[in-house]
């Protein structure tokens, strides 16, 4: 029988619908962050101060200053209620609409689940003293004249109070500090004419100055070092305008986390976007990489919907297929015209448009196959390739795995793929990265600690890193020091690598460094746990026998005994396969023999 109560359709009451409405706006405390800036900006603000403060391993209060218009007590007022808004009047309005908010949601959302506190004044109006509010759970429980610069501040405190099941669900301190330094970083990125500070517990953590460009405000949260090798991009089609600046192909990452797009000023996450901007690369860049972006997309507001998800990340383009490839083709004309050779200091070259009379730009081409069979390798690779192998050769005297059958070397096909002939005449085909990969992280995983195998590098690492990627990088700092690196700060946002794994060499290039740190401290950093487990995966790869390294018979042959008393040889760590098996039968088949 059918339970009569459970399928009546009830009306939920105004407190339930608020909180439940506010859960979709106000997701986390970077959330409260990212809607008192934007409403700042939209106030026409010209310095916007963030300060943030924690207890118990929380935080407990977020303070969003601006030089806005402000509002008087009526607008303030009404500010806390939902859908009021002073962006637009009616649903015509939204393709003309170029304010960051428009939906009269962000401060009734946040009132909803938390106690703020309202101080603002009208800038230029003749009222002498400004106004304070007092809003918790929803209800204005306090109102007073009160003295206050022109402007308006917002402090939130008690966040989910009323709502435990979401702040169950909050991540540690520094987790969520890590997001907000994240949110604040795509604000400056839109909107480098606006000054920006944000402090955590009376420290400094960003500082933006504002009144200067795109390039000042990268120098300001990314250093020299990465500003130096992009390429700026000012290009218009028919559809779209792009703005802003690109790495050159020296300078990539092995995920898109650095790739920071906006449409019409307002940061947004898309998929489809990210795809148009790696395209543009075409083979300028190897299949598993990305650049390093900062676009502005201008699009007219009648080819756009922003309004797709309260918290406005997402959007939604019309003529989507044309708008992409014009975006794709607008970046690819603007690498072409420029100068790409790379050099130890590329930065002057990459940021120089080439001399009309110079030659055609220099292209990134594919590299070089290499003739198949196993030929001899330069000296140098030879001899990294033979330490990276006897850094995993155990002295097992034993033939290994029976799965694996007794094989003769025939070659070495574009310096990856060892070819092998089986005792049946089948055709065998090892990937040499994927094996010593695997090879390796058995063994490392057989250590108790990387600190056990690790060792002094000649020369220390610098490495400089965004406000963002510090705070990231101060949450894998335990694991890092326990499994071996020993890293010491050097400055603001700079640190210093001395030891690491020993699979890692005694000089490793500082981009390697950067890599497995970028790797380690990419969205999505899992817990301590993991990560220790995340961290072996990715010096495991750092550590193996490279794709593309020519190596000798006698190498080859080492490496295949190595695979053979792996516990598992048959994929790498990230679950790739090492080796692939052709029949005799087959090959026939496929040339029709049969």
């Amino acid at each position: 029988m059918v339970d009569e109560p459970r399928c009546r359709i009830r009306k939920l009451d105004e407190v339930t619908i608020s909180r439940i409405a506010a859960g979709e706006v106000v997701e986390r405390p970077a959330s409260v962050v990212k809607e008192l800036c934007e409403n700042a900006l939209d106030a026409g603000a010209s310095v916007i101060d963030i300060r943030i403060s924690s207890r118990r391993g929380q935080i407990s209060a977020i303070t969003v200053t601006d030089d806005g218009c402000g509002m008087n007590r009526e607008e303030a007022r009404l500010a806390f209620s939902r859908h009021a808004t002073s962006k637009i009047r009616e649903i015509d309005d939204l393709p003309a609409c170029t304010t960051l908010g428009f939906r009269g949601e962000a401060l009734a959302s946040i009132a909803a689940v938390s106690r703020v506190t309202l101080v603002t004044r009208v800038k230029g109006g003749v009222a002498v003293p400004g106004t304070r509010l007092v809003n918790k759970g929803g209800t204005i429980s306090g109102e007073q004249e009160a003295g206050c610069p022109e402007g308006t501040s917002i402090t939130v405190e008690e966040i989910f109070y009323n709502t435990p099941a979401r702040r169950k669900f909050q991540r540690s301190r520094a987790t969520e500090i890590a997001r907000i330094t994240g949110m604040v970083e795509r604000l400056v990125i839109t909107h480098p004419h606006i000054a920006f500070r944000l402090t955590v517990d009376g420290r400094e953590k960003l500082s933006v100055p504002g009144g200067g460009g795109l390039y000042d405000a990268l120098i300001h949260l990314f250093g020299l070092e990465l500003a130096g090798k992009l390429v700026e991009v000012s290009a218009e089609g028919e559809r779209v305008r792009v703005r802003g600046y690109l790495s050159v192909p020296d300078l990539s990452r092995k995920n898109p986390y650095q790739i920071f797009l906006s449409v019409n000023s307002r940061p947004v996450s898309s998929r489809l976007l990210v795809s148009a901007v790696r395209e543009a690369y075409g083979t300028l860049l190897p299949g598993d990489r990305y650049p390093v972006a900062f676009l502005d997309i201008m699009i007219p507001g009648t080819e756009v919907d922003v309004n797709v998800h309260p918290a406005k990340r997402e959007v939604r383009l019309s003529h989507e297929e044309t708008i992409l490839a014009q975006i794709t083709g607008l970046i690819r004309e603007a690498l072409q015209s420029r100068l790409l050779i790379p050099e130890k200091d590329a930065t002057k070259a990459a940021a120089r448009p080439a001399p009309r009379d110079a030659l055609p730009p220099t292209r990134y081409l594919p590299s070089d196959p290499g003739a198949t069979g196993v030929r001899e390798p330069l000296l140098r690779g030879q001899l990294l390739t033979g330490r990276q192998l006897r850094l995993t050769e155990t002295g097992q005297e034993e033939p290994g795995s029976d799965l694996i059958p007794d094989l003769e070397i025939i070659g070495q096909f574009s310096n990856l793929y060892i070819l092998c002939k089986t005792p049946d005449d089948d055709l065998l085909l090892i990937d040499q990265h994927a094996a010593h990969e695997r090879i390796l992280y058995e063994q490392v995983g057989s250590w108790p600690a990387f600190r056990d195998r690790a060792q002094e590098l000649i020369e220390p690492v610098m490495i400089q890193l965004s406000p963002r990627e510090a705070d990231m990088f101060s949450l894998a700092l335990p694991i890092l020091k326990r499994e071996g690196f020993v890293v010491e700060p050097f400055g603001p946002q700079t640190w210093a690598i001395r030891t690491v794994p020993v699979t890692l060499g005694r000089s490793i290039d500082p981009g390697e460094v950067r890599e497995i740190i970028a790797e380690l401290i990419a969205p999505g950093f899992p817990k301590e746990a993991d990560a220790a487990e995340r961290l072996r995966r990715i010096v495991a790869c750092r550590g193996a026998v490279k794709a593309g390294a020519a190596c000798t018979r006698e190498q080859c042959e080492r490496l295949i005994r190595q695979l053979r008393n792996a516990e598992n040889p048959f994929t790498c760590p990230h679950g790739r396969p090492t080796m692939v098996f052709f029949t005799k039968k087959k090959l026939d088949e496929l040339f029709q023999r049969t």
